[in-house]
């Protein structure tokens, strides 16, 4: 058993924990970050950690957040033990030496409504081993509880009126800042990273005031900047609150969570083809505008960046709808008209369809329904945004690096390609976790890609930048030739990958 010195959130205590030490690791899991959020805490910002009273065990994870078990088992991991008391984080580190290593944070996805950093996936001990450094995994508050906006929740005037979730982690990159050093890190070379709406809540940190300096580099993974606005927030509280038969907003605080979550299955479950629905919101406060015009304006330059998404991220959720798994051409067009419409994106589906199968088409891309169909809704949800958050950052900041996925699934005799998360078990170096191995492949090419991977987002957050001798010469992102490194069976640098389609995005804003 080995002692860490763990403070708590405000950094003025110093209460002891005990991990575990497996494989050469300090392991410490569940440890608290801030307060439980529960009575009348719950839809609130995070409090500071009140100190213990003798030594905490740090020996198994905390419970994970109040989530509904998703239906996908192809990207589920069945939550075990959930509770409001949710915001600890875990910790791999190497040594408890004062040695000053690079500090890595992992923030996990989830559409804002599942997963959880005790997740085997995310597991931190591979890439804390292999690059020598500190990797810390998150909770923080989901769905309802974590992401439900209204202005009759703000404690004042001043005070936020949502983001729930996202200032949990701020308030865990906080406790890294006090506490990491006890762990063998340095406070002053953070690397905050995450994918999908763990991706989309780096982008929306590194636009947030009270996220400023707590972190120096962020890897963006199939996470392009999302947020709301508090009017359509309030929209979907006022659902919810009609559901529950509720006037007033804080009325919520004292709701069983088995009503909250039932409810939000029922009237706030996203509707095929118009996004999620409980996510970041513009409040004017914790996130002040819109967090693409930020980028645009220059709020988050000071931090490198590297991000990225994967070749046909769409095909996972194409595989989880038995309607959408082969579609012909009446049904290809119907839903990306649905899905332009309800995304506001001024766009005509036959455009959109012509324009992309003419360019695939010109590469001999496949150009059935189904391939279309993929293409069109990767760009739409997760390409085309995140390419617009590169360009933008690039203007103000060298260290912009681009990356496209290209590795394809063997699961479902290749129905899944290069799919949404499939990327994250080859960053992590958990290509053997369980039953990652149907999903994302083994043997001697994968374990490869995998290390390539591994070592370039170690050499990002080491030193800002992800070249290393393993992979090409990988040129900073710049509007005019949009340098891209391509992971893959073939690692290589592409200039302006599917920069057609890319150009089809322009006269519209999906």
């Amino acid at each position: 058993m080995l002692r860490g010195q763990v403070g708590d959130a405000t950094g003025q205590g110093a209460d002891p924990a005990v991990g575990v030490e497996e494989s050469g690791l300090r392991i410490f899991r569940g440890v608290p970050y801030a307060r439980p959020p529960v009575g009348d805490l719950r839809l609130r910002p995070p409090r500071p950690t009140e100190p213990w009273s003798g030594v905490r065990a740090a020996a198994g994870y905390g419970p994970w957040a109040p989530q509904n078990v998703p239906d996908n088992p192809i990207a589920a991991v069945a939550p075990s033990t959930q509770d409001e008391d949710c915001l600890t984080l875990n910790v791999w580190t190497p040594g408890l030496d004062g040695a000053g290593r690079p500090v890595m944070v992992w923030v996990h996805g989830g559409a804002f409504t599942g997963g959880s950093g005790a997740s085997p996936l995310y597991a931190g001990a591979r890439l804390a081993e292999r690059g020598d450094v500190v990797m810390v995994t998150i909770n923080y508050r989901l769905g309802i509880l974590g992401f439900l906006g209204h202005s009759g929740l703000a404690d004042d005037p001043e005070g936020p009126p949502a983001n729930w979730g996202l200032l949990d982690q701020v308030a865990a990159l906080g406790w890294v800042r006090d506490n990491i050093a006890a762990f063998g890190g340095d406070p002053g070379n953070v690397t905050v990273f995450g994918e999908s709406a763990g991706g989309m809540s780096v982008s929306d940190l590194l636009t947030m005031p009270a996220a400023a300096g707590l972190f120096h580099r962020a890897i963006v993974q199939s996470g392009p900047p999302v947020a709301t606005t508090v009017a359509r927030a309030e929209e979907h509280a006022a659902k919810l609150l009609a559901e529950l038969g509720l006037t007033d907003p804080a009325g919520l605080r004292s709701v069983p969570v088995d009503a909250l979550l039932a409810a939000q299955t029922g009237v706030l479950a996203p509707k095929p083809g118009a996004g999620l629905t409980l996510v970041p919101a513009v409040d004017g406060t914790s996130l002040p505008v819109t967090p693409l015009d930020a980028f645009r304006d220059g709020s988050a330059a000071p931090v490198p960046l590297l991000i990225g998404t994967n070749r046909h991220e769409a095909k996972l959720f194409m595989v989880a709808d038995p309607k959408n798994r082969d579609p012909d051409e009446d049904t290809l067009l119907r839903r990306i008209d649905r899905a332009l419409t309800a995304n506001g994106v001024p766009l005509r589906a036959e455009d959109v369809v012509d324009a992309y199968r003419s360019a695939r088409a010109a590469r001999g891309d496949r150009t059935d329904p189904r391939e279309l169909w993929s293409a069109i809704e990767t760009d739409r949800m997760f390409r085309i945004g995140s390419l617009e958050a590169a360009t933008a950052h690039a203007r103000r900041q060298p260290a912009t690096f681009s990356y496209l996925f290209d590795w394809e699934s063997p699961a479902m005799d290749g129905a899944l390609g290069a799919c949404h998360a499939l990327e994250i078990p080859f960053v992590l170096g958990n290509l053997d976790a369980p039953g990652i191995d149907r999903f994302a492949g083994s043997g001697p090419a994968a374990s490869a890609l995998s290390e390539q991977m591994m070592d370039a987002w170690l050499a990002f957050a080491r030193t800002g930048d992800p070249r290393h001798p393993g992979i090409p010469d990988w040129p900073a992102y710049d509007a005019d030739h949009r340098p891209t490194m391509v992971f893959g069976r073939d690692t290589r640098v592409e200039e302006a990958p599917m920069d057609t389609e890319r150009a089809v995005w322009a006269q519209g804003s999906p």
